[in-house]
C-alpha cells in the first residue's frame, strides 16, 4: 500500500511559527513521526509539501494510478481552494484531510473546508497524531475496499 502524504503552505515552518497553536517540533520531526507510523504499518509513503497551491494541484494529480491514498493537509489552502478540492475529486483516490490545530475552534474564516467535500475522513485538532489517525484509517479503508 503507497500513500502520498501533502502538506500545504507552511507547514515547513513548524516549531518556528505560532508555537502556541503548533507546537515547538519541526517539519522533520513531523515527517520522521509519520514515517516511523507508516514502516510499523507496512505503508509505503511518499512526502511532499509546497507553498504554491498549483504544485499542490501537480502533486495530487501525480498521485493518479501512483498511490492509493492521500493524506493531506492543505494549510490555508483548506479555505480558500477549490482548485485543490477539484483535484481531490479528479483522481478519486481515498484522501483524508488533516489538520494539527482544531481549525473549528479558530478564526472564523477557518471553519470552511473546502477540500472536506471530497474526503473520505476530516481530522482536525490532535496535533501530529492526527497524521497517526489519518494513515492507519486509510489503511483500513483502503483494505476493506479492496475485499469487495
Amino acid at each position: 500500500m503507497k500513500l502520498f502524504i501533502i502538506n500545504g503552505p507552511n507547514l515547513n515552518m513548524l516549531g518556528i511559527r505560532e508555537k502556541g497553536i503548533y507546537g515547538n517540533q519541526d517539519y522533520d520531526s513531523l515527517i520522521g513521526y509519520i514515517r516511523d507510523v507508516c514502516d510499523d504499518n507496512n505503508i509505503e509513503a511518499e512526502f511532499f509539501q509546497s507553498n504554491h497551491e498549483g504544485e499542490l494541484v501537480d502533486i495530487i494529480q501525480s498521485a493518479y494510478k501512483n498511490a492509493d491514498g492521500i493524506v493531506i493537509n492543505p494549510a490555508a489552502y483548506t479555505h480558500t481552494s477549490i482548485a485543490i478540492l477539484d483535484a481531490v475529486k479528479a483522481v478519486m483516490l481515498p484522501t483524508v484531510e488533516v489538520h494539527i490545530s482544531n481549525i473549528y475552534e479558530r478564526e472564523e474564516f477557518r471553519r470552511v473546508s473546502y477540500v472536506s467535500l471530497a474526503c473520505v475522513k476530516s481530522i482536525y485538532g490532535h496535533g501530529f497524531e492526527g497524521y497517526k489517525e489519518a494513515v492507519l484509517f486509510l489503511k483500513e479503508y483502503i483494505e476493506k475496499a479492496e475485499k469487495r
